[in-house]
């Protein structure tokens, strides 16, 4: 689980396009806070702080404590807007978080043992179904990755959402359905020769033997001359001689 970490913030008096510009060259981030009983509050964070917080990772599934403004608030990242050419965040949106409160997450699923896993060391190949699993998280328990251990999968094997274990009080945004988070395949040429070899197990090839009393198609060995086509001189006779004139 995440620790609470402590974001200084200042207070944003301006909104629109023109404040937000002004605020990004002076080196902070336009953000906005949301949710709980409050009323929405525009804020701006330092940049290069905001940066680093996004580059340690799970920046959306950590929990920030923003501290200025007058007061103390928990939130957590719901959005944050990057820089179509710079790839730098441009505006980041907050949610407030009251004690016992929980919230939905995409928790990214980490693939542990493929090093020792069975199926991979027979050539085998890790098929991902769920990069992430939607969760419903208490604001206190919010876990970054969600472990799932392939060692001991073999090929044609599958792990479902019923053999993984959530931390306590996390439980699956969907019910009733237990859905397939991984599985274990033969490498694609193995399941193309095995294709191949059951097609033509089920189709073998048959010689069709001839019909009585058909007639041979023109051109076919025993066919009759096609109409107006000179007969081909029987074998050993001599050829006739040109008519005279």
């Amino acid at each position: 689980m995440a620790q609470v970490q402590e974001l200084k913030v200042e207070a944003r008096s301006g909104t629109g396009k023109g404040p937000a510009f002004q605020a990004r060259q002076k080196g902070l981030i336009p953000a906005i806070v949301y949710g709980g009983k409050g009323e929405p509050m525009n804020l701006a964070v330092d940049g290069r702080t905001l940066e680093r917080a996004i580059e340690a990772g799970h920046f959306l599934t950590t929990l920030f404590m923003l501290d200025g403004a007058g007061a103390k608030t928990r939130v957590i990242p719901r959005e944050v807007q990057l820089d179509p050419v710079s790839d730098r965040p441009v505006h980041v949106d907050f949610m407030r978080l009251a004690e016992g409160a929980t919230v939905r997450l995409d928790i990214p699923v980490h693939f542990n043992g493929q090093e020792v896993s069975q199926g991979l060391k027979k050539g085998g190949v890790l098929n991902i179904v769920r990069h992430a699993i939607m969760l419903i998280c208490p604001a206190d328990s919010i876990p970054n990755t969600i472990e799932v251990d392939v060692a001991n999968l073999d090929i044609n094997e599958t792990i479902h959402l019923k053999d993984l274990t959530l931390p306590a009080g996390v439980k699956p945004v969907i019910r009733g359905r237990d859905f397939t988070v991984c599985s274990i395949v033969a490498p694609t040429s193995v399941i193309e020769e095995q294709k191949a070899a059951a097609a033509a197990a089920a189709a073998p090839v048959v010689e069709a033997a001839p019909v009585e009393g058909a007639v041979p198609a023109p051109g076919a060995p025993g066919a009759a001359p096609a109409a107006g086509a000179a007969a081909a001189p029987a074998a050993g006779a001599k050829p006739a001689a040109p008519a005279k004139k």
